[in-house]
């Protein structure tokens, strides 16, 4: 197949799920055709059956903002006819699903008929799409839609709650790929980020408000007094200001360490021993299941698709929402006997194994031979 896949080229969770689906599917012999403004953040386009293209959106001064949807309808109108592409796989209903309607409907025109694939992440139906300015939109794009997924029964219950939708949803979940964090593949750091005797905390985002990074202090600071321990914080954002004042106003910023963006990602999971993810909203929880594949347990809150990926009592926690005093005893629980620590950490690798790429590859394919043959 010749598959289009448009996404966001940031290390958000839509973005790194489209990248390591595509490049997966350049890997099985499909030509694979990414769109967007940058090259995604983990896409290796050296790779064979690989093509980028790059979204210009030309400023004009007529126009106070620029518009972002008219060119990308308007190259994939031409790549879709140069390269002959069989279908285009949108991440984000707004502003992608509602270009594509609009490239098909050219296309048409020439008698070309292009089959649209949107998966639903979250934000453009729990936050933009709920705007009135958006909601007509979004709703008319998932219903125009050939198929529609969501990453989790969470988000798709949403979806049906928010819009009057008329088309089916289908639940794919997110997926990693567990052979990155197997032992061989990962350079432990854990020397380098606390002493032998004590635990690693580790929370990574991009430290916007939903993240809830104060939670993940305010429970630091609880768990310290009880757990020899150092809280490890990965990413950056626009909360780190706030968060590094409540770390002062703790007095523990000599157990907290900030790394900021990280690219070897897996070796700081692997050095963890607890992992903290306190976020207001979350459609899935990419990076609680990464923390899972490197044998690390989760402590939640219950936002979103969160339980699905984090099973109370068995991989980790999952505590409402704010509950700081609940996460910081459940840490705890965990932490403080080392038996139970391991089968909290065997308990998660189990987990992350059922969202294995090996897993939920295969259903995208057969959504599109299933989306081909309409």
């Amino acid at each position: 197949m010749k598959i289009g896949i448009v996404c966001y080229p940031t290390y958000g969770g839509s973005g790194i799920v489209a990248t390591e689906l595509g490049m997966d599917l350049a890997e099985k012999g499909h030509e694979v055709h990414f769109f967007s403004t940058n090259v995604p953040a983990r896409l290796n386009i050296k790779l064979p059956n690989i093509f980028f293209h790059r979204i210009h959106v030309e400023t004009y001064p007529l126009f106070q903002y620029q518009p972002y949807d008219l060119a990308l309808s308007t190259i994939l109108y031409e790549k879709v006819l140069q390269y002959q592409l069989d279908l285009v796989h949108v991440h984000y209903a707004i502003p992608h699903a509602y270009a594509a309607y609009f490239t098909k409907q050219m296309l048409a025109q020439k008698g070309y008929h292009l089959p649209i694939v949107t998966t639903l992440h979250g934000t453009d139906i729990t936050l933009v799409g709920k705007h009135p300015v958006y909601k007509t939109a979004v709703e008319f794009s998932i219903n125009q839609s050939d198929v529609v997924t969501s990453v989790s029964e969470s988000l798709k219950q949403d979806t049906l709650k928010a819009f009057e939708i008329t088309n089916d949803i289908k639940v794919v979940y997110n997926f990693i790929d567990n052979e990155q964090f197997l032992p061989e593949k990962c350079v432990c750091c854990r020397n380098d980020l606390a002493e032998p005797n004590e635990k690693v905390i580790l929370h990574t985002s991009n430290l916007r408000k939903v993240k809830r990074i104060q939670d993940v202090i305010s429970a630091f600071n609880i768990i310290q007094k009880t757990i020899p321990s150092k809280l490890i914080i990965a990413g950056e954002g626009p909360e780190w200001e706030l968060a590094d004042q409540l770390i002062q106003e703790y007095g523990i910023q000599d157990k907290v360490k900030s790394l900021g963006m990280v690219s070897d990602l897996q070796d700081v999971l692997k050095a963890a021993d607890l992992f903290i993810l306190p976020s207001e909203q979350e459609s899935f929880g990419l990076a609680a299941l990464e923390a899972m594949a490197a044998n690390v347990p989760v402590i939640s809150s219950n936002a979103g698709g969160l339980p699905e990926v984090n099973i109370d009592g068995v991989t980790g926690f999952v505590c409402p929402v704010g509950d700081v005093e609940m996460m910081a005893e459940k840490a705890i629980y965990i932490l403080e006997d080392e038996a139970r620590l391991l089968q909290f950490s065997t308990n998660a690798k189990e987990q992350a194994i059922r969202f294995d790429k090996k897993n939920i590859l295969p259903q995208y394919e057969d959504l599109y031979r299933k989306t081909l043959k309409k």
